[in-house]
């Protein structure tokens, strides 16, 4: 079969049933023959070591094997995982908060099973993919797909990598942990208490939009541009994803960033900027002729300090300005203004001892213009909230000298504390929120098929 009609099949077929791929599937340790923490800081992901960031701009085609393709071990292509997790708020909420059959308070839930497609279709094209059930919207969803080939040369005097990408989520071709849809915390609540606000880069067109990007990197410079789709109405409730607003016109997104490892490559840090644009009619009403336009400017910074790998420190910023036309929202009722402004700005630090006990804090705040009709949770209009993330989990697997390769397990408790909560500091603990869950994942053909 030729590669590009193998490509385009495995497209429609992730095109048609994928969601979210939030952490490390052993299926590329599998692949490669290292364990779960030579790519992924506390051995579980999303967060990338330097060789993770390799592995991912290389399309996931490392292999222990370089001649395998898609045909060769099949077996451990394939990953599946479960996630299930317990809830509980300050205050109760109002009841089946989530989805149907819970109640207001003290939920214990089964999050999402998955099913991941991870590694190489062809010696180097190699794509990330994943279906999932939702346990508490009650469907199955298409959420993250990424598929990539890359090219490696010399240029002028640097080692470079380039490549090209298709995907359905906007942002989730990066690298770093410091924008969306890769940013902390890598797992939350479905049944707790959540700010109204947030930017259309916030995950908010997640498998709604398709489209196809380059990059380029250097080791110093790396840049990144792609055009994403959006689908269809019908293909959105089709598929699972059924969106509030129509997007209309092809939405450009871009990355720049300056990057360098230094300390005999122990210490690593970058900055970098991104953004996207794009106009929606609200509510999928197009009878006011005008639209709305949403654009999104990004700053970001990452540090990491890998040492020896025993004791590993991570930080990631984050800070997205988002500047809002708002006409069509307005003469429909969904807006108080013709315009506005949305700000976001995310903070967190990641300790990894030995890759199994890894706490991590972030700090978080939201503000914005005033507006009574958008931001309906509001109290006084204002979408400000701000407040802080504790999270601790343990990662028994992943390691070098687990006992299995072919499986990993990640147990969290999380807290997350209000101190601005939709626009006000009254009550604003009463969304605080205690969130315990455990994911386990597993390639099931592999020790059925002798591996470790």
């Amino acid at each position: 079969m030729r590669p590009y009609r193998l490509i385009f099949g495995l497209s429609c077929t992730l095109f048609l049933l994928d969601p979210q791929a939030a952490l490390a599937i052993p299926s590329f340790a599998a692949q490669t023959g290292q364990p779960c923490a030579a790519c992924h800081i506390g051995a579980f992901g999303p967060q990338l070591t330097p060789y993770g960031r390799d592995f991912k701009l290389n399309g996931y085609v490392a292999s222990d094997r370089p001649k395998d393709n898609l045909i060769d071990n099949w077996y451990e292509r394939l990953t599946t995982a479960v996630k299930t997790s317990f809830t509980h708020n300050n205050e109760n909420i109002y009841p089946n908060a989530g989805g149907v059959g819970f109640g207001p308070n003290d939920n214990a839930a089964f999050d999402q099973g998955m099913v991941f497609f991870g590694g190489r279709i062809t010696n180097n094209i190699g794509a990330l993919a994943e279906v999932s059930y939702d346990g508490v919207t009650r469907n199955f969803f298409w959420d993250a797909v990424d598929i990539r080939r890359a090219w490696n040369f010399d240029f002028m005097g640097r080692d470079v990598t380039a490549g090209v990408t298709v995907g359905n989520q906007i942002g989730n071709s990066t690298i770093w942990n410091s924008s969306p849809p890769w940013g902390f915390p890598y797992a939350s609540s479905g049944l707790a208490s959540t700010p109204q606000a947030s930017t259309f880069l916030d995950d908010t067109l997640n498998g709604q939009v398709m489209g196809p990007g380059v990059f380029y990197s250097d080791g110093l410079f790396y840049a990144e541009t792609a055009v994403y789709f959006p689908l269809s109405h019908a293909l959105d409730q089709a598929i699972g994803n059924p969106a509030a607003d129509n997007y209309t016109t092809p939405i450009p997104y871009w990355h720049l960033a300056l990057e360098q490892e230094f300390d005999h490559h122990n210490q690593y840090a970058q900055i970098g900027t991104f953004g996207a644009t794009a106009t929606r009619h609200p509510g999928n009403d197009t009878t006011t002729g005008l639209t709305d336009r949403m654009t999104d400017w990004g700053f970001e910074g990452n540090y990491q300090y890998l040492g020896t790998g025993h004791n590993i420190v991570s930080a990631h910023a984050g800070f997205i300005h988002e500047v809002e036309d708002l006409k069509a929202s307005e003469v429909l009722g969904g807006s108080s203004i013709g315009a506005g402004t949305l700000n976001t700005f995310k903070t967190d630090v990641t300790y990894a001892w030995e890759n199994t006990w890894v706490p991590s804090l972030q700090y978080f705040k939201t503000t914005g213009s005033t507006n009574a009709a958008l931001y309906t949770n509001s109290v006084n209009g204002k979408p400000d909230s701000e407040g802080y993330t504790v999270d601790l989990a343990y990662v028994p697997f992943g390691k070098s000298d687990s006992v299995i390769q072919w499986a990993n397990a990640r147990l969290a408790l999380q807290y997350t504390g209000y101190t601005r909560f939709n626009g006000t500091t009254k009550n604003a603990s009463d969304n605080n929120t205690l969130f315990l869950n455990l994911w386990v994942s597993l390639t099931p053909f592999v020790p059925a098929f002798g591996g470790k």
